[in-house]
């Protein structure tokens, strides 16, 4: 046997030598006495040069650097033989993406701390939890512009967070460890088939720590419960969402722009009045009427009159207090029961407060622009008798304010001015235009105080936010690796590209913490990391060139509602389907299946408590079984789907089964996993030792299932790959030491497939 191979340099761009294999010794044909399970097939630095070409895109290039590849040659059940090449990467993705996420939190808080200052004088109450806003995000705005300041100094020299450096205090939103496991197998039967694992530390926060727990125990005691969709569960509490805060800022510029344009066309109309001259006034007039009427319709929203009766609520839970909301809205308490009190121009007015209270402010305003508008009329002349209003018009002037009964009843006088007529109804109008503006603007102020307070003060301390996003920003940075891999990997597959604009991505995360100590702690920020994957949505996009800057997925949006935008090379984009050309989002299913697998999970299952581990699996479980229902019904056509019933039906019986270190879990959900096309991540505490055993053991199960390799090779393959493969060169990037952190005694606690061979660890 004979194979020729170009060697490179580690970026993969300039050819450096050549390397020529004319002989793999394989086990059995040496005459040499050293024991059969201390030998590996013999190992390559490379393969053919065809395999670079594709390594080497532009595309492979931007998210893939310092790769380390090892090359096997087993033999197959029928006695032929299978080339596997392993390769290891690190990603860019583990700094920029952090980077990114920073950046947008920082623009995020700077907006909110904008926001809540333009909301002008509020009462003590409300001052204050303004306060408490402007203070929260001060202090995230601080600690995050540090750690980005840190993050682009490190960023510039290195894609890797080593296990070591897990607890750095400017490296949280590091992920650890972050790899992408790669094998490309060659055989008889098939040719250029890839298998991809991402590997990285589990999400979490090493470096507050967990002497109270991760996220999952402290969100549950600092956050008040919601509804799935994000409203506040306790009866006295009001929350609104970022789309409804949204509206309420909106409304408020509309307002704020609106209010002047009817006032000055009011005066304006008065000016004409003098005049005399009927065309200009009704050119006036009709400008008036348009802008009067855009302003009415930006205030009939339902928003307006729910944030009303919502000040109403709290002020009848907070009995005893009296608060003014914004302008002069005023909440207050008597005998009577409660009272909404209007206070204009020094003067509280009491009016008791019902659900109709705001769409008679709005129809005020309408009913007195139809005065002035009958009363243009009868100035020009245009009724028959000019003298009197009708009955139906003065009805009209009463409901709008009482102030225009006396205009209403008044005759006409040829010898009067028409800007005499017109006064007191423009007042009229001005005066219902200015009480609804003070309504809408106090209920506007509320939703958008109550909103500020609900992203900030309602998620916790300060110190609890910081470890959400940091846990989040680990758990996003390999979630975007992964998917940036799998759509490279399917861009020639026009069922997989369908699947993800129909349906979504599944990304699995396997988990091999314990539950037990300090990894307690880990897997409840695992927990809530991987479930916020759930506010995030894909989208493909054209990239500008092929540069390796214009390459790297971007992100975009707020922390409730994140884009990862992928770009392609033009020609690549060009080919893809519509619907993904035309920036169709695409939904993240994230699902996290965790089996302790080491001493302490022992301990855990003999003397402590594994309901959190039962809980996660459960859940995602279903998670599972509603996704793979889903891509049934959207898409019956795909291959294999039908298949997924079995291997379901499997993993939910695992899942139930009372079993200890019951690994068949992981092997199931990740067969499922890889048969819908998903994202497959594995972690432990460091990614390091256990993540090596799963990732390598996964790797031997796909060839000896899907490509036939001889069971009775098995075990020397995995050996092999244990010992001599990428997974023992991560083990001295990270530590300097070429042996996985096992005793031989915490090893006999170990499932027995993921032991590593004698001489590797210790």
């Amino acid at each position: 046997m004979r194979e020729r191979a170009n060697c490179r340099t580690m970026d993969g761009v300039n050819e450096v030598g050549e390397v020529k294999v004319s002989r793999l010794q394989v086990e059995g044909e040496s005459g040499d006495k050293t024991p059969p399970e201390h030998k590996c097939p013999a190992l390559c630095d490379s393969l053919h040069g065809s395999v670079h070409d594709k390594e080497n895109s532009p595309m492979m290039r931007a998210v893939l650097c310092a790769q380390v590849c090892k090359v096997y040659r087993f033999q197959t059940e029928d006695q032929r033989w299978l080339l596997v090449r392993e390769q290891m990467s690190e990603t860019p993705l583990s700094f920029s993406l952090p980077k990114q996420l920073l950046s947008a939190l920082i623009r995020e808080h700077m907006s909110r701390v904008q926001e809540v200052k333009e909301l002008g004088d509020l009462s003590p109450h409300w001052d204050g939890l303004r306060h408490d806003v402007i203070g929260h995000c001060g202090h995230l705005i601080g600690c995050y512009q540090e750690t980005l300041t840190e993050l682009d100094k490190l960023s510039a020299s290195s894609c890797f967070k080593s296990s070591s450096s897990k607890s750095d205090k400017h490296l949280q939103f590091v992920p650890t460890n972050l790899h992408s496991q790669r094998m490309e197998v060659n055989g008889p039967d098939s040719s250029g088939v890839w298998y991809e694992v991402i590997t990285f530390g589990a999400p979490a926060d090493h470096h507050r720590a967990f002497k109270h727990g991760g996220l999952k125990r402290l969100l549950s005691r600092h956050i008040p419960p919601r509804d799935r969709l994000g409203k506040l569960l306790t009866p006295s509490s009001i929350s609104y969402s970022e789309d409804e805060s949204s509206r309420a800022r909106e409304l408020l510029a509309s307002v704020a722009q609106l209010q002047p344009l009817v006032f000055g066309l009011a005066e304006e109309l008065l000016a004409v009045s003098l005049e005399l001259n009927a065309g200009r006034l009704q050119q006036v007039l009709d400008g008036l009427v348009q802008q009067t009427e855009q302003f009415v319709h930006a205030l009939k929203d339902e928003l307006v009159k729910s944030a009303l009766l919502a000040i109403h609520s709290q002020c009848l839970a907070n009995s005893n207090s009296c608060h003014v909301h914004s302008n002069g809205l005023i909440c207050d308490y008597n005998q009577e029961g409660p009272t909404l009190l209007w206070q204009q121009d020094g003067d509280r007015q009491d009016v008791e407060y019902d659900e109709e209270e705001w769409d008679r402010a709005w129809a005020n305003v309408a009913m007195s622009l139809n005065c002035i508008v009958a009363m243009v009329d009868r100035l020009q002349g245009r009724e028959d008798r000019p003298q009197e209003m009708t009955s139906s018009e003065q009805q009209e002037a009463t409901g709008a304010d009482t102030n225009s009964q006396h205009t209403a009843s008044s005759s006409f006088c040829s010898a009067s001015s028409w800007q005499e007529q017109l006064l007191p109804l423009v007042v009229t109008l001005r005066d219902c235009v200015r009480e609804a503006v003070a309504k809408a603007r106090a209920a506007m102020t509320f939703v958008v105080l109550q909103g500020a307070v609900a992203a900030t003060v309602e998620r916790g301390p300060p110190q609890i936010v910081q470890r959400h996003h940091a846990v989040f920003s680990q758990a996003l940075s390999a979630a975007v690796c992964g998917f940036t891999l799998k759509l490279y990997g399917g861009l020639e597959d026009p069922d997989f590209l369908q699947q993800l604009h129909s349906v979504g991505v599944l990304v699995q995360f396997e988990g091999l913490l314990s539950t037990y100590g300090d990894e307690v702690g880990m897997l409840e920020d695992m927990e809530v990391g991987v479930a916020d994957l759930s506010r995030v949505m894909f989208a493909v996009t054209e990239a500008k060139s092929e540069q390796l800057d214009d390459l790297l997925p971007t992100l975009t949006g707020t922390w409730s509602s994140l884009v990862v935008e992928v770009p392609l090379p033009p020609e690549t984009f060009g080919s893809l389907p519509q619907e993904v050309k035309e920036g169709r989002l695409i939904q993240v299913h994230p699902v996290l299946f965790n089996i302790g697998i080491n001493q302490q999970q022992s301990l855990a299952e003999r003397f402590g408590d594994s309901s959190l581990q039962e809980r996660v699996n459960q859940q995602s479980c279903e998670r599972l079984q509603s996704y793979c229902s889903a891509l049934r019904d959207k898409l019956p056509e795909m291959a294999g789907i039908q298949s997924l019933s079995d291997l379901l039906s499997s993993l939910h019986r695992s899942v139930e089964t009372r079993k200890r270190k019951n690994v068949e879990v992981l092997w199931l959900a990740a067969a499922v996993c890889r048969k819908v096309n998903g994202v497959r991540l594995t972690s432990c505490k460091s990614a390091k030792d256990r993540t090596a055993m799963s990732v390598t053991l996964e790797q031997c199960v796909l060839l000896r299932e899907r490509h036939t390799l001889g069971q009775q090779h098995f075990s020397t393959a995995l050996d092999c790959m244990r010992r001599d493969g990428c997974r023992m060169e991560n083990v001295q990037k990270n530590v300097g030491s070429r042996k996985f952190a096992f005793s031989s005694v915490q090893l006999l606690t170990f499932p027995k497939l993921y032991r590593p061979p004698d001489g590797s660890f210790g």
